[in-house]
């Protein structure tokens, strides 16, 4: 095979991965896990062809591959790999080898579409498929010292690109020019293009600019910000109104690079912003530096949630805080990874506690109907001992 361009994920990592989903397989009573989606098997196995990955608690991954197979050897981090010609190959192959099906499998119920889970069943008979979902995301939200590197280097060709932003940001451009501007420049840095996210209504894009009144604009999307995007049939996100002067300016921008992805917003003037705005924006950073001094292992979710909205609303901004009056985002913050929105999530009510290793886009965010948005989007990063920002972008508004 010619010169591949890409190093493999350690096998030390992806065994530690496989023995911890084992660990946590046992605790909910499952003999098996059966995945198909793509993210899944990539974190479990390091390759992303078309393949399925096969789990039982007492016996090696195996890795049915449909294609390619010569990329899938060269790039999954284990020995067992079998062709197949079809899925329908699969269940053939665990009876040959294992001697029986699984009694209990799970498979991500989040995701698997309901022909699928039907067909699954068909294939497997008398296997009584469970959730497997809680598992996956047990592994998957503990990020190692591996995925905390790659988060990291994600997050300098954010802060190179949100550079470049403002280097080449000007008046009388149309948001979504400006967006092909700086998204092809980190295209040259090595984003991926495409954000992957993981909720089958939810769309991951990287074209999110938000300038003057249309931050001010609520929408559908399930955020305090939406923008009016460039038609009805896709209304989020930048569209083709003209920057001007003066005016604030958020951009959302979403990196993806060697599969990990970073979510970062800013605040850009050209010019001299006007005071209620300015101040807004202070106050996205003020709540932002408390949320971080709330994060620590221990903390339950729910409260950090809480200590952001407190703060909101003693620096005055309740109305405007995490949407209008009447559509407020009930969350702070989001888990990321190798998908844009990741569980767990900083949301109202929530019990679970911040754990190390977790790794957050907090995102409090001001919108003042029909008049703009302010905000910031940071991530940080849960130690043993509290949380620190991943972020490499500083926490400021940009002055262009």
């Amino acid at each position: 095979m010619h010169d591949y361009p890409f190093d493999p994920t350690p096998e030390t990592e992806i065994l530690s991965r496989i023995q911890t989903l084992k660990t946590h397989m046992t605790g909910h009573g499952l003999d098996a896990l059966f995945l198909n989606h793509r993210p899944d098997i990539y974190y479990f196995c390091g390759t992303a062809q078309d393949c399925y990955l096969y789990i039982e608690t007492d016996q090696d991954p195996v890795l049915f591959v449909k294609r390619y197979l010569p990329r899938a050897i060269q790039e999954a981090a284990f020995t067992q790999i079998e062709p197949i010609d079809s899925i329908k190959d699969i269940p053939k192959w665990i009876k040959g080898r294992f001697k029986k099906l699984p009694r209990f499998c799970g498979l991500a119920f989040d995701v698997v579409p309901v022909k699928d889970y039907q067909f699954y069943q068909h294939l497997f008979p008398g296997t009584d498929f469970q959730d497997g979902s809680p598992v996956i995301e047990a592994c998957r939200q503990i990020k190692s010292a591996f995925e905390i590197e790659k988060l990291e280097a994600a997050a300098l060709v954010s802060k190179q690109t949100f550079d470049f932003m403002a280097e080449n940001i000007r008046p009388g451009i149309s948001e979504m020019e400006f967006c092909g501007m700086f998204e092809s420049y980190s295209r040259t840095l090595g984003h991926s293009g495409k954000l992957l996210t993981r909720h089958y209504r939810l769309e991951g894009f990287p074209f999110h600019v938000m300038s003057g009144k249309n931050g001010g604009l609520p929408g559908g999307l399930d955020s305090p910000l939406c923008g009016t995007g460039m038609s009805k049939a896709y209304p989020y996100g930048a569209g083709p109104k003209l920057m001007e002067k003066n005016e604030p300016i958020l951009v959302d921008f979403g990196t993806l690079l060697d599969g990990y992805h970073i979510d970062e917003s800013r605040m850009f003037v050209m010019g001299k912003m006007e005071d209620k705005a300015k101040d807004a924006c202070f106050a996205s950073i003020e709540v932002l530096s408390r949320v971080k001094e709330k994060m620590a292992p221990g903390v339950v979710m729910g409260e950090v949630f809480e200590t952001a909205v407190h703060t909101a609303e003693k620096l005055g901004y309740r109305d405007q805080f995490l949407g209008l009056p009447d559509l407020k985002s009930k969350f702070i913050g989001h888990g990321i990874g190798l998908e844009l929105v990741e569980n767990p999530v900083l949301a109202q009510g929530k019990n679970e506690p911040l754990k190390p290793g977790m790794v957050f886009a907090v995102e409090p965010k001001f919108i003042f109907k029909d008049e703009f948005a302010a905000g910031i989007e940071s991530m940080i990063h849960v130690t043993k001992t509290g949380s620190r920002f991943l972020s490499l972008t500083e926490n400021k508004i940009f002055s262009c």
